[in-house]
């Protein structure tokens, strides 16, 4: 049997621990039913598993799901419309997602599907920077593709603190020798 501070006090009879825990107005609580004897403690359970659900869903909100975005192209996209939506798959890549680049054929299009492995080249060389190939230009029915990932920051460095406000940051026992001691004296 342990008790709501966590110290330990022997074993007791079911009934005496059930009596013991209803004058304290907490539950009783089977925390090792496996052990000899079985191990219980008294707490508040409601509270137990309102804790345990919030430090789930902090967990839950500390962690980034990785997305597989898409954008595409057709094989003659010209330069403008090719720079706008390079700039929509930077975005994509900069918020921590995959982002699939993606060239739509049709009809007498697919005779040239070098020009859309040139435009996946050229997209992934705009994209360099923030984005490594992750899965290279294939076909897939009409439409040729290729994945690129966010690149790794390489030995990232720790965002520097932040400076501490003026009141933190001077000693309240001693005043500061670079700055002179003042005086309550209105200027006149």
């Amino acid at each position: 049997m342990i008790d709501e501070q966590g110290t330990q006090i022997g074993a007791m009879e079911i009934r005496a621990a059930i009596d013991m825990a209803g004058e304290r107005g907490l539950d009783l609580v089977e925390v090792s039913p496996n052990a000899d004897p079985p191990v219980c403690k008294f707490m508040d359970y409601g509270r137990h598993l309102y804790d345990k659900k919030k430090k789930a869903s902090v967990a839950k909100a500390h962690t980034h799901q990785t997305l597989l975005k898409e954008v595409k192209f057709r094989p003659n996209t010209d330069t403008h419309d090719l720079e706008t939506k390079t700039r929509k798959a930077d975005a994509f890549l900069n918020d921590g997602n995959k982002c699939k680049i993606t060239v739509m054929f049709r009809g007498r299009e697919m005779a040239h599907t070098d020009r859309g492995r040139e435009l996946l080249d050229k997209v992934t060389a705009m994209l360099a920077d923030v984005a490594e190939r992750e899965l290279e230009p294939h076909m897939e029915g009409r439409f040729m593709s290729a994945i690129l990932a966010p690149k790794k920051a390489k030995g990232k460095t720790p965002a520097p603190s932040k400076p501490k406000p003026a009141s933190e940051a001077t000693s309240a026992t001693a005043p500061s020798p670079a700055t002179p001691p003042t005086t309550d004296t209105p200027n006149a």
